[in-house]
């Protein structure tokens, strides 16, 4: 079983670290980073970089994409080769997922349109301006699509993922051992549950 995460200058690190952590340990996968080209390809801080063993070219089937969003995206919304990769790449998968606004580019080129779709809160008028209905639940599936919310919605699609690919027992087995076991600190990871103050200092900028 082959999975792939594209990568592209100014990706937000956790939305493909996250799923390769919890999809390379189902039975049988193959998990590959790819990019325009070899080598390494940076976050949307630039202090981090993973490294990509294929090329976007060099890939012409697989059973799982992943793509993740960051900054970056906004460089490939308004079409270009990464686009037109996701297109044939997307005919023949068994899943096309994505995380945060990685959504954007799926509902770019065109995946989305009429389908029920998540993104990070603060891009949902984006993604329902592609003619996707945005919800905010964490994790949504409409047909072989399956989008996740921002950044840390990534491991819960992972894992509903994992137990479509695989079965329940095995997707919670490999939840045991990343011991994913949520217990944070605050409850201000929603704007539906975060203070007016918080709201404010994240529009202020936390850089």
């Amino acid at each position: 079983m082959r999975i792939v995460i594209p990568l592209f200058d100014r990706f937000t690190a956790l939305d493909a670290v996250g799923p390769y952590d919890v999809l390379k340990l189902l039975p049988g996968a193959e998990v590959l980073f790819a990019a325009a080209s070899l080598g390494p390809v940076r976050n949307s801080a630039g202090s981090l970089a993973l490294v990509a063993d294929a090329t976007l070219a060099e890939i012409d089937s697989c059973d799982v994409l992943v793509v993740p969003g960051g900054p970056g995206v906004d460089r490939h919304v308004d079409g270009g080769p990464l686009l037109d990769w996701i297109r044939r790449i997307h005919e023949g998968t068994r899943w096309t997922t994505s995380v945060c606004t990685g959504s954007l580019l799926l509902a770019a080129a065109g995946l989305l349109r009429g389908r029920t779709a998540t993104t990070h809160w603060r891009r949902a008028d984006v993604l329902a301006s592609y003619g996707a209905t945005y919800t905010p639940q964490r994790v949504v599936g409409d047909g072989k699509l399956m989008t996740a919310a921002g950044v840390s919605a990534g491991l819960d699609m992972a894992l509903t993922l994992a137990a479509t690919l695989a079965d329940r027992t095995t997707a919670e087995a490999i939840q045991l051992a990343i011991e994913y076991d949520p217990q944070p600190p605050f409850d201000a990871g929603s704007p539906a549950k975060a203070s007016r103050q918080v709201r404010d200092r994240l529009a202020a900028g936390l850089r």
